[in-house]
């Protein structure tokens, strides 16, 4: 799954901030990028697991990646929700801003130096250089461990039940 990530001669990826460090993950695992809609809470989550959304009809579960990574959590104008594609998975992720789609070269990455916060060494794949900006590269499917993944099937088993 490393080897997925690694960037091509040039990749397009989805810049956004949490607090004030900027983030981006492939374009590619992004459906689309929508405003707070309503959200149900799941039980016995925990508390980034804010719960499930209604998309066209399609249920979705939502994490709060502030809160995931330990980031301040607040709601403004520009606070939106990825919707990414996770393989089976479509998971909407809550960010504070979208920022703008970068063409990165795999050139101007650098390696994670491993001293970014502990709970998302594992997830942060390499450091883009952008106009002398640093913006943290994302697994987005290495930030959900096994907590997250217990709360994606209750929400699950809640949208079958539905």
């Amino acid at each position: 799954m490393d080897n997925e990530l690694k960037l091509q001669t040039t990749q397009r990826v989805l810049c956004f901030s949490l607090g004030k460090l900027e983030y981006a993950i492939p374009l590619i695992s992004v459906r689309e990028v929508i405003a707070i809609p309503v959200i149900t809470s799941v039980p016995y989550t925990p508390p980034h697991f804010l719960g499930i959304m209604n998309l066209r009809g399609q249920i979705l579960s939502v994490i709060d990646l502030r809160m995931k990574f330990s980031l301040k959590s607040s709601r403004t104008e520009e606070t939106a929700v990825v919707i990414c594609d996770l393989q089976s998975l479509c998971v909407g992720f809550v960010v504070d801003s979208v920022n703008f789609v970068l063409e990165v070269q795999e050139n101007s990455t650098r390696p994670n130096p491993q001293l970014v916060p502990p709970a998302t060494n594992d997830c942060i794949v390499s450091l883009i250089n952008n106009n002398d900006r640093l913006i943290m590269l994302l697994d987005i499917a290495k930030a959900l461990n096994l907590e997250d993944h217990s709360a994606l099937n209750k929400a699950s088993a809640l949208q079958r039940a539905a």
